[in-house]
């Protein structure tokens, strides 16, 4: 992920593309329809844009839900770059019916949140309707609703590697509002030009370079972006203490085993009998 300037004026952007971290994603998500695999692409290169915005250690998730085909698909990325998503598409929903349908065909009547998590501090969510025919409009519309900086989004994704570019206006402060303006619709104009194929081929340099060779960009160091889920065995016996220790023991009478399966990353936690102890043990032992 390569962080920009436009110098003399109060833009900025990023431009990303995700590769192995988007193969350990589909890895994850088995058996995905074409279609929901470009979606999660695209929600997978946002949400890595997204994150380039937090200014504090947190998480911040992109998440739409409908009544459609498609009920849920939802990306997380942290402050450093670790990235996990999921799809769960209607198992009894032919896609290949549905292969030219947009966003909001797929999800139906729904809506998209972006929440912000921060390791300290409030937790913080915004919603804006499904009502854009793919996400990089829902995004748009999210920004323009909000009292945030105008932002745009170019989104594309295939079975190899997913990517974005993300254009953003900062608060005024190197150039006037009419100057700031002007080089904001130009500068939206030219990034309107790209192809998805450009998105998905070309080195980063030469993207910024075909779209505003007549600019003055400052191209910072790149950031890597990584697949990396946050579950653990820890977080899963907590889920059980938050149960209180009477229904844990009902479970395991009635099961054995209580298994918590991760939907990020596969992962499965299992709890038993010689597990209460340490889960509702004195506080001085207990895992919360």
């Amino acid at each position: 992920m390569h962080r920009f300037l436009f110098d003399d004026t109060d833009i900025r952007g990023e431009v990303v593309t995700l590769s192995d971290s988007y193969q350990q994603v589909l890895e994850n998500n088995q058996d995905l329809p074409a279609r929901v695999q470009a979606l999660l692409g695209e929600f997978v290169a946002a949400v890595s844009l997204l994150s380039s915005t937090l200014k504090f250690d947190g998480i911040l998730t992109l998440q739409a839900r409908g009544d459609g085909p498609l009920p849920l698909i939802m990306a997380e990325c942290s402050h450093h770059q670790a990235l996990r998503a999921i799809a769960r598409p209607d198992p009894e929903v032919d896609f290949d019916a549905l292969e030219g349908e947009d966003l909001k065909s797929l999800m139906g009547s729904g809506m998209l949140a972006i929440i912000i998590d921060p390791d300290k501090g409030e937790r913080y969510q915004g919603i804006v309707p499904l009502d854009s025919p793919d996400l990089a409009g829902c995004l748009q519309h999210y920004f323009d609703q909000s009292e945030q900086l105008p932002t745009r989004f170019w989104l594309a994704s295939d079975t190899q590697a997913a990517t974005g570019l993300m254009l953003q206006a900062l608060p005024q402060q190197m150039a006037t509002e009419e100057e700031n303006q002007d080089h904001w619709n130009t500068s939206v104009q030219l990034a309107d030009t790209v192809k998805n194929e450009e998105l998905l081929t070309l080195e980063h340099t030469e993207i910024l370079y075909r779209l505003f060779n007549e600019e003055q960009v400052r191209l910072f160091d790149p950031a890597q972006v990584r697949f990396e889920c946050s579950c653990s065995r820890e977080r899963s016996a907590n889920a059980l203490v938050s149960l209180g220790r009477s229904e844990v023991e009902e479970l395991i009478s009635e099961r054995d085993v209580i298994s918590i399966d991760c939907q990020f990353c596969n992962q499965t936690y299992a709890f038993g009998a010689q597990d209460l102890d340490s889960l509702f043990g004195d506080n001085e032992h207990s895992l919360h």
